[in-house]
């Protein structure tokens, strides 16, 4: 067991004795031996394996006996180490015993769980089901039971009190559960039925009772309806308690109501459309009030020289009758072609004004225009058929088709009694203006009704205005056909100032266009064309009736003058009518200021014309035999002009009836002078003219210039 000990070789199953001994074998196990490193230390130091391998024995042999005595002490510890091994073999068996049995009980337990769950679900289930069956056969119940409450408030209550309207709520609902138990074959609907019958039948004699009672209420002399029918509308709840339970008494009501009422309306409409009537103006448009008529009474009597005393007798009584018979006179009196104040009908202001009242109006001794009565018919039958559309659809419980059926099963008779009525006067009417005015005041009242959500009048606006366009065209168009027709050599004695058909078109015109600006239509502007074109040819062939081109042009603009300026009162400034009107009347101002300086100063106008163009065309030295002309020229303008410029101011002034006009005038021939002398100075200042001695008798310019403005008018 020394450090110097060596290992035994590993020979390994070397049998050097056996007769199957191969020698390659043995060299290969010795070669492999001898490279073993104790093998090679035990060659080096040569040792003796024999030896070695002996001592290695007994070094085993020794370390075997001390390993026996080792045992041998430690046995006691050995055999206490087994008992406690044995003792925890014997624990941990009871223990695996404990744990089995554990096991078998939680089993158990998880299998009685499973079955408590199982009860706990079907106990839930059934609990459920009660629940619901209960709730089922409470609500059942409850609408099956007829409560004392009930019977005594149907049986014994006021309709008007709250208490019948809510028990006969809860009657209809009742009645309704009712019916669909039995529907569903509930026999116990059958213990209940008699009752509700009962109370059925007593409910609906009550309520048709008392409906038929307000509406017998309405026939009552100088009854406002409007109130019961308000007052309907708070036991709105009978009538549809009627649909549900009772159709046949429902219709016998809604039947009821639409006879009263429709001729409530009628008599109403034509007792108020009659009354009306009566306070409209008496002088109307006629058939003969065209704009082309010349007033030839008046213009025979006021052409006579001496008139006898019973003709002026009697032309006073036509201007104003008066004065000799207590027929109360028109104040204000509506004119056939002037607006005046008549547009204000359809001013927001006016449209949705209180309606009129005839018996005041005519205690008042007043007076009004036919699209005035108009106006107020229609706002009444507007604001009364909102209010009985919007009754119809809440108490009757309809809309849409239904609600407009039976809205014109009440309103009809009168909606077509008033169209009947338009249809007929507007058989003799002959007021374009009074028309025109009608149909903006539909179109408007239209808007209004569209507003208030009622589509029920939607139809009549558009026969309304079917009736009211082509009596409009047609007096249009009477009057162009008037104007055309017109011959001037009959008209009589003509003067320069504007004619009396030209102020008719001009105002009537206006009148229109400031009509048709608030709400625009094309057709209206064609038709407004037409007659503009006829009128402008009128004052052609008027104009032509002069002799001298000068008094053709003064008639002209004074016309174009009046027309425009009456035109621009109302129209826009950029309407087609202003627009032409204005280039029409530039035109004829400016050839009239060259007509205007013809005579004074023509010769001065033809040379100064005849210079230029010469100049232009480079014969300049054709001026130099014009020395005699243009030294008369510049001596007779010197001494004639302040009273040529004198005598053609005063003739402007006289010749137009509008001094703003004829000051307009007067400015631009003043004007058109000092070019016209500014140009003949140029041509003066031309070589061949130069040396010209009467140039020195030349006026200054600026000389002339503050001379003429001594001659401008101020108005």
């Amino acid at each position: 067991g020394g450090p110097g000990l060596q290992e035994p070789l590993q020979l390994g199953e070397l049998d050097i004795s056996s007769d199957e001994f191969i020698l390659d074998e043995v060299d290969v196990h010795i070669q492999a031996n001898l490279e073993d490193e104790l093998v090679k230390e035990a060659l080096k130091t040569g040792v003796d394996l024999r030896h070695y391998s002996k001592q290695v024995e007994l070094e085993l042999q020794q370390i075997e006996q001390k390993s026996i005595r080792d045992y041998i002490q430690e046995s006691e510890n050995i055999a206490s180490l087994h008992n406690q091994i044995t003792a925890c073999d014997a624990v941990l068996e009871r223990m695996e015993q404990m744990l089995g049995a554990f096991q078998s009980d939680l089993s158990s337990i998880s299998s009685e769980i499973r079955t408590l769950q199982e009860q706990s679900g079907a106990m839930n289930i059934r609990l459920r089901n009660r629940q619901a069956v209960r709730g089922k056969l409470g609500e059942l119940v409850d609408g099956l039971i007829v409560p004392s409450a009930l019977i005594t408030a149907i049986l014994e209550a006021p309709v008007t009190e709250p208490r019948f309207l809510e028990q006969l709520q809860e009657l209809d609902a009742k009645a309704a559960a009712v019916r669909e138990q039995e529907a569903r074959g509930t026999a116990a609907c059958a213990d209940v039925r008699g009752i509700l019958d009962r109370l059925r039948v007593k409910a609906v004699t009550k309520i048709r009772e008392f409906i038929l009672q307000k509406i017998y209420s309405f026939r009552k002399p100088m009854t406002n309806y409007q109130i019961p029918q308000t007052a309907l509308l708070k036991y709105r709840f009978f009538y549809q308690f009627l649909l549900g339970n009772e159709r046949a008494t429902a219709k016998e009501i809604r039947d009821e109501y639409v006879e009263t009422l429709s001729k409530i309306y009628l008599s109403y409409y034509r007792s108020y459309l009659g009354r009306l009537m009566k306070v409209q103006y008496e002088e109307v448009a006629e058939k003969d009030d065209l704009m082309g008529v010349e007033d030839t009474a008046k213009k025979d009597i006021l052409e006579l020289r001496n008139p006898p005393a019973i003709v002026i007798l009697l032309f006073s009584l036509t201007l104003d009758p008066s004065r000799f018979f207590s027929k109360p006179s028109l104040r204000s009196r509506n004119t056939i072609f002037t607006l005046g104040t008549r547009g204000s009908v359809i001013s927001p202001t006016e449209l949705e004004a209180p309606i009129l009242v005839p018996h005041t109006a005519q205690r008042g001794e007043q007076r009004y225009p036919f699209e005035a009565l108009f106006r107020s018919q229609h706002y009444a039958l507007l604001d009364n058929s909102c209010r009985e559309y919007l009754f119809i659809c809440e108490f009757f419980v309809v809309s849409g088709s239904a609600a407009h059926d039976l809205f014109h099963a009440v309103m009809g008779r009168t909606l077509g009694m008033t169209l009947k009525h338009l249809e007929s006067y507007l058989t003799d009417c002959y007021d374009a203006i009074a028309v025109f005015l009608c149909i903006h005041i539909v179109l408007r009242f239209r808007n209004i009704a569209a507003k208030r959500d009622v589509p029920a009048l939607d139809r009549y606006w558009e026969q309304v205005l079917a009736l009211l366009w082509p009596r409009f065209e047609l007096i249009l168009e009477m009057n162009v056909q008037s104007v055309r027709s017109t011959d001037p050599q009959r008209l009589g004695g003509l003067d320069t100032r504007p004619h009396y058909i030209t102020r008719r078109y001009a105002e009537f015109s206006s009148a229109l266009v400031s009509i048709n600006q608030t709400i625009p239509n094309e057709r209206t502007m064609q038709l407004l064309g037409q007659l503009q074109v006829e009128v402008e040819n009128f004052v052609l062939r008027v104009a032509a009736e002069f002799s001298s081109r000068k008094e053709q042009l003064v008639f002209l603009i004074n016309n174009y003058d009046m027309m425009l300026g009456v035109l621009m009162e109302r129209a826009a400034d950029d309407s087609k009518e202003v627009e032409s009107f204005q280039q029409l009347l530039n035109a004829r101002t400016q050839e009239f200021i060259e007509e205007l300086l013809s005579p004074p100063f023509g010769g001065l106008v033809a040379f100064v014309k005849e210079a230029e163009a010469l100049i232009e065309r480079g014969q300049a030295e054709r001026l130099r035999g014009e020395e005699a002309r243009v030294t008369q020229l510049i001596r007779g303008f010197g001494s004639s002009w302040k009273s040529s410029v004198e005598s053609l101011s005063q003739d402007v002034m006289r010749s137009f009836t509008n001094f703003r006009n004829g000051t307009s005038i007067i400015q631009g021939a003043l004007t058109q002078l000092i070019q016209l002398y500014h140009r003949f100075h140029r041509v003066l200042s031309q070589p061949q003219l130069r040396a010209l001695p009467a140039r020195a008798e030349l006026i200054n310019i600026h000389h002339l210039m503050v001379e003429l403005k001594k001659h401008k008018p101020n108005f």
